[in-house]
């Protein structure tokens, strides 16, 4: 059977170098050289994201993410950068590690000035991917709202994809042992469901909010009981 994240490659691809590309000064002039190659940079991206450790955080979250991203885009102040630090917002990520967030938005800093991006790009696409680490999105964001609506959109998912992310999401700490992990699981979830609200953008307020909060009570039931 063909492995997935191998047929999504391409598009997944494609799809980096045209955000890329868009961010990206006087495009469409002749340039005097070649310049970096986007899909150089796609090519680094997507081996990360395949790596054997993930079992959530794998090609196929990273293709949720954007594609929420694009149907929230008419929320954010700029898709185009909002689309980049979905692509850098978990590419270093080591279950046993808590700094995946910081780590990821330095791998932004250092890749996308080479790649082309201005400084001011390359540091509001490392800030979205630090915002990740706690969802927690000041009044006015925009661009913020718009990337955590699109992490955490997963939670509202139909039960049978519900249960298929935390099943995934166990298997990423299948290094914990399971008193520990029902206790850290539980105590994430009550801390979600303390916020105010989970969602940012009216779309996320209106379509996922309720179902989210659903899930994650049911869940939380299925660990403490």
């Amino acid at each position: 059977m063909p492995d997935p994240a191998a047929l999504a490659a391409p598009a997944l691809r494609d799809r980096f170098a045209t955000t890329l590309r868009s961010l990206l000064p006087d495009t469409a002039a002749p340039a005097p050289g070649p310049g970096p190659d986007p899909y150089r940079y796609a090519d680094d991206l997507l081996a990360r994201w395949a790596e054997p450790q993930r079992r959530y955080h794998t090609t196929a979250h990273l293709t949720a993410v954007l594609d929420r991203v694009d149907t929230l885009a008419a929320y954010a102040a700029d898709p185009a950068l909002v689309r980049l630090a979905a692509w850098f917002h978990d590419a270093v990520y080591r279950p046993d590690r808590s700094e995946n967030e910081e780590r990821s938005a330095r791998l932004a800093e250092r890749a996308l000035p080479e790649a082309g991006l201005s400084a001011a790009g390359t540091a509001e696409v490392a800030r979205l991917v630090r915002l990740t680490a706690g969802h927690a999105t000041a009044p006015g964001d925009r661009n913020g709202a718009v990337l955590c609506d699109a992490d955490l959109a997963v939670l509202a998912s139909a039960p049978d994809a519900y249960a298929a992310y935390t099943t995934a999401v166990r298997e990423e700490y299948g290094f914990v042992p399971d008193p520990e992990f029902r206790a850290g699981r539980a105590a994430v979830l009550e801390q979600l469901l303390a916020l105010p609200a989970l969602f940012r953008t009216p779309y996320g307020e209106r379509e996922w909010e309720a179902r989210a909060r659903a899930n994650m009570a049911a869940e939380l039931r299925g660990l403490t009981a």
